[in-house]
């Protein structure tokens, strides 16, 4: 059977990344290192941070400006600490490599046109550990069959689905008539920033989505950043094929 690039993306990255690698050579770069999901800030002198989380954050040595310019994205970064031993939460790091996730912002219902206009052809969130929230992102490991392969998946968190809860969302999924075909693996990531930040922190996000077995949903505690970043990113995608 066809194996596409993405499959084998995101099955080489995710299944060979420990937190913690170690190697025999001490001239090799990956020795001690670590791969995280991360927010890529950019800064107003061009250069850029990388969240690590809600209160760390890593500054890259070895890179004086991002690969993705000036937007800010979530993206898989493997790193080395430039100091073992330094406890602060903020940190210099050298960055082996990095990659950034297909990040957009959440869309507004359109009622009961949904279907039409976002899709509805089944998806599932693996349970992983770079399906996340964090930073004002949810982060999701995404599954679902794809057979041609040009065919372009679009992936969409539907907001104002409950009147009554503003962070209550509907995960959604168009095809694109490209139902048919292997199971395999992508990440996308939804900046939450914009929703309005309630005094206690963290809130808890809701997300409904259609599986291959029925109407799921599930819970996620975000700790939102308040500020409202552009992030619809189209540039290098972890997976290519998510739109």
């Amino acid at each position: 059977m066809m194996k596409f690039k993405f499959m084998y993306l995101i099955g080489l990255a995710v299944a060979a990344m420990p937190l913690l690698q170690s190697c025999s050579s001490d001239d090799d770069p990956l020795q001690n290192s670590y791969t995280a999901v991360v927010t890529v800030v950019p800064m107003s002198d061009n250069g850029f941070e990388l969240n690590l989380t809600n209160t760390e954050k890593l500054i890259p040595s070895n890179l004086k400006t991002s690969p993705f310019k000036n937007k800010e994205v979530r993206a898989l970064v493997n790193f080395r600490y430039d100091d073992e031993t330094e406890k602060s939460t903020s940190r210099n790091v050298t960055i082996n490599w990095i990659d950034s996730i297909r990040t957009k912002i959440p869309v507004v219902s359109a009622g009961e046109n949904n279907d039409e206009k976002f899709g509805n052809d089944p998806i599932e969130i693996v349970k992983d550990w770079v399906t996340i929230a964090e930073d004002g992102y949810l982060t999701l490991r995404i599954r679902t069959k794809w057979g041609t392969p040009s065919a372009k998946h679009e992936v969409n968190l539907v907001s104002n689905v409950n009147p009554e809860n503003p962070y209550e969302f509907e995960l959604r999924h168009n095809a694109n008539g490209d139902t048919y075909g292997e199971l395999g693996d992508a990440l996308i990531a939804f900046n939450l920033n914009g929703l309005p930040k309630p005094e206690e922190s963290p809130i808890k996000i809701k997300i409904n989505w259609t599986s291959f077995s029925g109407s799921k949903s599930t819970e996620f505690d975000l700790t939102l950043r308040g500020d409202k970043s552009d992030a619809n990113y189209t540039g290098i995608n972890y997976s290519n094929r998510v739109q």
